[in-house]
């Protein structure tokens, strides 16, 4: 495959796709950054890739300047796949999500991560500080058309399955790492969950 012929197979971007990246947070930007309650974060280190989800209540991201955007990193599994590329290659792309809206936003740009008390302290949720706070400095920022989560069903509940289709979250970590866990009933998972947010 070369560029040449997958541009004989899908043609042309439209006019409106090709001019409406931008390279600072305008007020639709600030608007829709606000309202998200979900993003993914891609990072890489030159040569693997990761994919990490955050989530908060809406406003969790915060813009901190015409070009910058703070996130906060809330506790995980301590693995930082992503944190780690960050120091190793620091471009980054993300995209964000507000429940019910079918377009999402994107956001590339270079990214540094920052321990700052202050900085972090100003993310506080339930008396807990995030350990750190990723500063993204943004180079491209752009909206995407809805009809990817307008196919997938993504905020129609009548599309949703009526049961959980796939194991529990333990029972899928004790066959794919051979070791025992406490529990493998998803109320377990949930309820771990529920005592680890923040």
């Amino acid at each position: 495959m070369t560029p040449e012929k997958l541009r004989k197979i899908y043609g042309e971007a439209s006019p409106h796709a090709e001019a409406k990246i931008i390279s600072h947070f305008d007020c639709h930007c600030r608007q829709f950054i606000e309202h998200a309650t979900f993003l993914v974060l891609a990072t890489s280190d030159g040569k693997n890739l990761d994919v990490s989800p955050k989530g908060d209540p809406a406003g969790f991201a915060r813009i901190e300047s015409e070009t910058t955007l703070l996130i906060p990193d809330r506790p995980g599994n301590n693995r930082i796949d992503g944190l780690l590329n960050i120091l190793a290659h620091p471009n980054v792309a993300t995209f964000f999500m507000i429940p019910s809206v079918t377009e999402t936003l994107r956001v590339n740009g270079r990214a540094e991560i920052c321990d700052d008390p202050e900085l972090c302290d100003g993310f506080q949720i339930n008396g807990r500080s995030p350990k750190t706070v990723l500063r993204i400095t943004a180079n491209e920022i752009f909206i995407h058309c809805g009809k990817a989560p307008m196919r997938a069903g993504l905020w129609q509940p009548e599309t949703w399955p009526k049961e959980r289709p796939i194991a529990s979250m333990y029972q899928v970590v004790q066959d794919h790492s051979k070791m025992a866990v406490t529990s493998t009933e998803q109320s377990y998972s949930e309820q771990r969950y529920k005592e680890t947010l923040y």
